[in-house]
């Protein structure tokens, strides 16, 4: 444990899976003690690819990686009669315990909420799962996929001629965790004024709720459900796009007037970047984008012939010409970055988020993710890789509990740990 740091001195029981595993990460990277508990063998998630050099090896999944750094790993087996008895005796010298299991699983096990305060009465339990510990939904199997769906957020994403569209990468349980952290925290805060525990329900559904929350203000002032728009916004009755193709990928541009006085400037400006490059119709020119620009008597034919010469200049620029000038120029636009381009980010490796990290049992130096914030009084980032499967069973078992050696032996062979 590192006093030093935000939350040096407190220690986690994560017993979470998939993304739900970054509210631990996020713990660790506070400082706290973090112990992720595995089954014998590992959790399922270190199975999820993309793996290190494309080898499919437990110990090397770049997803496990990148969601159980700053923590110490063990095995046990908490079905286990003498598998439970070692997590109470964990549990003892814990202040938070995470789980993302279906509910009534602990309870079911006799490690429930209250079980838990028999062993150490302050304790902390925030448990994460898809809809919650109560309601009629409560005991419903999910996925990413139908948790997104349960959102409204599936809805509104895509084309508005197609069926909605999903996130392509999986990130509701990332949420959950990132809605556990903030809340045990909050729990924690708590216990520090009172002396009490609790057991925090984070349900992952009304959080990714708040990614759409403008299409319910639709639907209560006006019982409209808010269409899909792909890469296009409304004006007034006419669709317009926002992104753009360019030379090598897409990038963000606000176009248009009237009303909007900062979008009507920054039209004009790019008109004139347009024009000092010979690439501006001179009917183009003549648009006074204050006054002469009124959406609301356009058909869209006459807005995608607007339209159409911005279409044909950004096509021979690329995304960091395009950056360069609007910052330049104060023009909206900003490039649509893909993985490559934040790997490469200028301003990131500025600020010091990348950090490379030593894998010892790889031989290599792999660059994570930084901090996901910084405080000024406190460090935080990536002090350790994640663990390896059992790598910590030792150190814990035998250096923290004080088991013998032979009595880990046993529990080994009976495959508790």
């Amino acid at each position: 444990m590192q006093e030093d740091t935000m939350l040096g001195g407190y220690r986690v029981l994560d017993l979470t899976e998939g993304g739900c595993a970054f509210g631990g990460q996020a713990f660790g990277d506070l400082g706290a003690d973090v112990i992720k508990i595995e089954p014998p063998g590992g959790r399922p998630s270190r199975d999820l690819g993309p793996f290190y050099k494309d080898i499919p090896d437990r110990n090397k999944s770049l997803f496990w990686f990148a969601y159980n750094r700053n923590k110490r790993g063990i095995t046990l087996d908490i079905e286990n009669a003498d598998g439970r008895d070692l997590f109470k005796r964990l549990v003892g010298t814990a202040d938070l315990v995470l789980e993302s299991y279906t509910p009534g699983y602990l309870n079911g096990l006799g490690l429930g909420y209250s079980q838990l305060c028999e062993v150490k009465s302050d304790i902390i339990l925030t448990s994460i799962t898809p809809y919650g510990l109560e309601g009629p939904k409560s005991g419903h199997k999910s996925s990413d996929l139908t948790t997104w769906a349960a959102s409204v957020v599936h809805y509104i994403c895509g084309d508005p001629d197609r069926p909605p569209t999903w996130l392509s990468w999986p990130c509701a349980g990332i949420h959950g965790g990132v809605e556990a952290a903030s809340a045990s925290l909050f729990a924690l805060w708590h216990r520090e004024i009172t002396g009490e525990g609790q057991h925090v329900d984070v349900p992952i559904q009304p959080y990714l709720m708040q990614h759409s929350t403008g299409s319910y203000w639709w639907w209560e002032c006006m019982q409209f459900n808010l269409p899909r728009m792909g890469r296009y916004t409304r004006y007034f009755s006419v669709r317009y796009p926002y992104i753009y193709d360019c030379k090598d990928g897409y990038v963000h541009c606000q176009l248009g007037g009237g009303a909007a006085a900062g979008v009507a400037n920054s039209t004009r400006r790019f008109v004139d970047w347009m024009d000092e490059e010979g690439m501006a119709p001179e009917w183009l020119k003549q648009i006074d984008w204050f006054f002469g620009f009124d959406a609301s008597k356009m058909t869209a034919d006459e807005m995608d012939d607007i339209l159409q010469p911005f279409h044909t200049f950004l096509l021979t620029k690329t995304k960091s010409e395009v950056s360069e000038e609007a910052v330049r120029r104060s023009i909206i636009a900003c490039p649509v970055s893909d993985s490559k381009d934040i790997c490469s980010d200028r301003h990131l490796r500025a600020r010091g988020f990348w950090q490379d990290v030593q894998h010892q049992e790889l031989d290599d130096t792999l660059t994570y993710c930084g901090g996901f914030v910084r405080l000024s009084e406190a460090p935080i980032g990536v002090r350790r890789r994640a663990p390896l499967v059992g790598e910590h069973n030792l150190e814990i078992y035998e250096g923290e509990l004080g088991l013998k050696r032979h009595e880990l032996a046993v529990l080994r062979q009976a495959n508790v740990i």
